[in-house]
């Protein structure tokens, strides 16, 4: 296992608040998922986002890695940004990265929150079987069945231009950098080591996300010292996307001043 190297971009200068450090899902640019959100989360807050390996601004990885050491790379960019305290929020594995950070750096992270994300995601057979179907046949054959996951009914037709640069993102990122995030998120679960979190933590859930289940949103709130769960009405998987200035209420709701 190795760090990657990952990119950090400044996604607004904003005001004079404590900086946010976001992270991307898999199959995403950080850039492009969080573009929505970041004018709210900007009125108060300057705002930087990294992306995962071989995913946006971040090179491509031919070795393995865990979600710690994916947290590792992004400590390391953000120091050579000049971040060194921060909120940090994530969407799905990015979320999860968020909170490792919190885990390994809690006197740089002032809070944390997981969005459309838990501390475990599905099971490792799943995992495993997404892994060897990129090896096999690449992101595009992930477009179908990532549009029924991300979006909720009826929002690629409602909103064609935000949804489809998304599903095109997907398809040009690297296959085993792809893969190999996974891999990664196959091997984790943080769920013992929640209660260790000092800051606040946060869930933020789409209401009709199939990922990540409810119950196991609330059974993880409720393992944090600090915890809240902010449920989004009518969001899918990417509700950063669907339900931007909802999110970026809910991120900053736990943000200290």
């Amino acid at each position: 296992m190795s760090v990657p190297r990952i990119r950090i971009t400044p996604l607004a200068s904003g005001g004079s608040g404590v900086p946010l450090l976001l992270g991307p899902s898999l199959g995403t640019r950080v850039a492009r998922v969080w573009e929505g959100a970041v004018p709210f989360l900007a009125e108060d807050h300057p705002v930087f986002g990294w992306d995962l390996p071989g995913h946006g601004v971040s090179p491509a990885v031919t070795s393995g890695f865990t979600v710690d050491e994916i947290a590792s790379g992004v400590l390391a960019a953000a120091d050579d940004a000049g971040v060194s305290r921060f909120a940090a929020a994530g969407v799905s594995l990015g979320g999860i990265v968020s909170l490792a950070l919190a885990l390994a750096a809690p006197s740089r992270v002032v809070s944390v929150a997981m969005v459309c994300s838990l501390p475990k995601i599905g099971q490792p057979e799943t995992w495993v079987e997404r892994a060897a179907q990129v090896r096999a046949s690449g992101t595009p054959s992930l477009v179908q069945g990532s549009a029924q996951r991300w979006f909720a009914p009826g929002f690629i037709e409602e909103s064609p231009t935000v949804a489809s640069p998304l599903l095109t993102d997907l398809m040009d990122i690297d296959d085993e950098s792809y893969a190999l995030c996974v891999d990664a998120l196959g091997a984790n679960d943080q769920r013992p080591r929640v209660r260790e979190l000092a800051m606040p933590f946060t869930i933020v859930a789409g209401a009709l996300d199939p990922i990540i289940p409810l119950p196991d949103a609330e059974a993880a709130v409720a393992s944090a010292r600090a915890g809240a769960l902010h449920v989004i009405a009518d969001a899918s998987h990417l509700a950063a996307v669907e339900k931007p200035a909802e999110v970026a209420a809910a991120v900053l709701s736990e943000v200290p001043a």
